[in-house]
């Protein structure tokens, strides 16, 4: 263990002393401000928990020799129990340590209770989304943060460096005209379409700013990752399944939400249809889909089809270069309020987020024609700068978090 410990230790210094990027993502300072002894980070792949967990253990005011980070994945880990590793880390003055990838450790919910129990010791930890590390346990012991894709505004701030802030849906909604007016003031350049049509191909991973020209291909490995990786070896599926596991994620990409039933889905991807809706869970764990049920479902009231929306826009370029200007309206959409809001889908208006608010998502000519009498009901336009009343921006809602 001790051999384990001084590698550990020589790897973390390695890592504390690489160059992290300067822009800091928005769980940034709530994680520097965490007062919980352990705290953890999930998220799909790629959207950049090391990063943001190494920002965090070089900003903490400790010794080098206090804090360690170490990622689960790496093989010296491999026949280290976790629990012990950190018990002895702890024991020779340790104060901090961040566990990337813990879902590769061994049983490693009893490890990370027994560290919690027992130990003297603050952790931060990173997990794929895919994970079951929201569960009831999780949420009552640790802080739980979910790091999604970046925001709209998140890339803004990075591709044009400047400091933008983000808005309540509730504030956002009244007060969007003002909002767009204070943003446009920021902004340098003025076409803020012209960078909603660029994020909407490019730029939802952070690892877009590392190397442009190779992202679409950044995308497709780290898609094959999750299938092969995250999802096949935590739910083992065959090799062979993967592939139909990838039929389906291509099957989504070129169909428009409510295309297809249940039944069509599952005889054209060539499974049942019980395996169908435990593909469609692994898909919306790791976050390559957005599952979307219809609001009487929440009462069991009827039987509706379900919507079923890529996990971001940038899927489209990478997975099937399909274009449907509707359904990437909605993605999009979907793709920023469902980090910190809920959605269903509706028979009048297209979304009901937070089971208040009402949504029509279309162009700039959209009408009010079918929210129209109901309360609290809004459209979300594309194609234009700024919005009147009720009818907002569809870029604006990249301004969420």
């Amino acid at each position: 263990m001790i051999n384990t410990l001084q590698n550990a230790k020589r790897l973390s210094l390695l890592k504390l002393h690489q160059a992290l990027p300067d822009y800091k993502r928005f769980l940034y300072e709530d994680l520097l401000e965490s007062s919980s002894k352990i705290t953890g980070v999930y998220g799909s792949r790629g959207v950049g928990k090391t990063t943001l967990l190494l920002q965090v253990l070089k900003a903490l005011p400790l010794e080098d020799e206090k804090k360690l980070y170490i990622s689960c994945d790496h093989p010296i880990f491999k026949n280290t129990s976790l629990f012990d590793f950190i018990d002895e880390f702890s024991k020779r003055g340790g104060e901090l340590i961040v566990i990337d990838e813990i879902h590769e450790a061994h049983d490693f919910q009893a490890q990370l209770k027994s560290v919690y129990d027992f130990l003297d010791i603050k952790v931060f930890f990173s997990g794929s989304s895919a994970i079951k590390i929201t569960n009831a346990d999780f949420a009552r012991r640790y802080s739980m943060y979910h790091l999604p894709i970046l925001s709209f505004r998140e890339y803004l701030e990075i591709s044009q460096n400047i400091s933008l802030p983000k808005y309540e849906l509730s504030v956002l909604l009244t007060d969007h005209e003002t909002i767009v007016h204070s943003i446009m003031n920021i902004l340098i350049e003025k076409k803020i379409l012209k960078f909603y049509d660029l994020f909407i191909d490019n730029g939802v991973y952070p690892f877009y700013f590392e190397d442009k020209n190779k992202y679409i291909d950044r995308i497709q490995e780290t898609i094959n990752t999750i299938l092969h990786t995250d999802l096949g070896q935590l739910f083992s599926i065959q090799p062979d399944k993967i592939d139909t596991l990838k039929k389906l994620l291509l099957t989504i990409c070129v169909s428009q939400p409510l295309e297809m039933t249940v039944d069509k889905l599952a005889s054209t991807v060539g499974i049942t249809k019980a395996t169908l809706y435990k593909y469609i869970d692994y898909l919306g764990r790791a976050e390559l889909i957005h599952h979307i049920t219809h609001e009487a479902k929440r009462f069991n009231a009827l039987r509706k089809p379900d919507k079923l929306y890529l996990g971001n826009t940038n899927l489209f370029n990478a997975l099937c270069m399909d274009n449907e200007k509707g359904t990437v309206r909605e993605t999009f959409f979907v793709s920023q309020l469902s980090a910190i809001h809920t959605l269903h889908y509706l028979d009048r208006g297209d979304f009901l987020v937070d089971e208040k608010y009402v949504f029509e998502v279309g162009g700039k000519n959209k009408g009010f024609d079918q929210i129209k009498n109901i309360p609290d009901s809004y459209i979300a336009a594309d194609d234009i700068e700024i919005g009147i009343g009720n009818k907002i921006p569809l870029w604006l809602f990249g301004f969420l978090y």
